[in-house]
């Protein structure tokens, strides 16, 4: 009964707190949340046919902080860029990231990553799946780049999705 009335129960309080905190809080405002919160994932649930399973939740909390703490981190690193080194002095380049991540949900949260953090956009994805491109605005060390994003990102995607 409860998994037909919410067949995605995180993506219904997901919804109702964004229309909380988008619209304002108020009685009406909640309702017509909880009523979007049910009726979105209700009638969207038949192009869901394999539900994602989510791991530790904690590793979900540890993300997002690093993801926080990298997009401030490198505003400053671009505001510098920007301000004091001229365009030709920069060394920007392609780098591509080889991915050891196979579910399309965790390969869409490391590109969706990639492309907040300013100063790095993810560019493609290779047809196979196994491979993303990125474009950095300032690399000295590609490699260390690719070993960065592998370290903090890829890994604890793998144990948030594919665990």
């Amino acid at each position: 009964m409860l998994k037909t009335l919410l067949p995605h129960p995180l993506l219904t309080l997901l919804i109702v707190l964004m229309w909380i905190l988008l619209s304002g809080f108020s009685v009406g405002s909640a309702a017509f949340g909880l009523i979007l919160g049910v009726a979105i994932p209700r009638l969207t649930s038949a192009y869901w046919p394999d539900r994602t399973r989510i791991g530790s939740p904690l590793t979900i909390v540890e993300y997002a902080l690093i993801v926080l703490w990298d997009i401030v981190v490198a505003n400053f690193q671009v505001a510098y860029l920007i301000l004091f080194r001229r365009g030709d002095d920069l060394h920007s380049q392609f780098v591509t990231i080889p991915l050891d991540l196979r579910t399309p949900e965790a390969i869409t949260a490391l590109a969706g990553t990639i492309t907040m953090t300013p100063g790095t956009v993810s560019a493609s994805l290779s047809a196979d799946g196994r491979a993303l491109l990125v474009h950095c605005l300032e690399t000295n060390d590609p490699e260390q780049t690719v070993a960065g994003i592998k370290s903090r990102y890829e890994s604890r995607l793998q144990r948030i999705f594919e665990t």
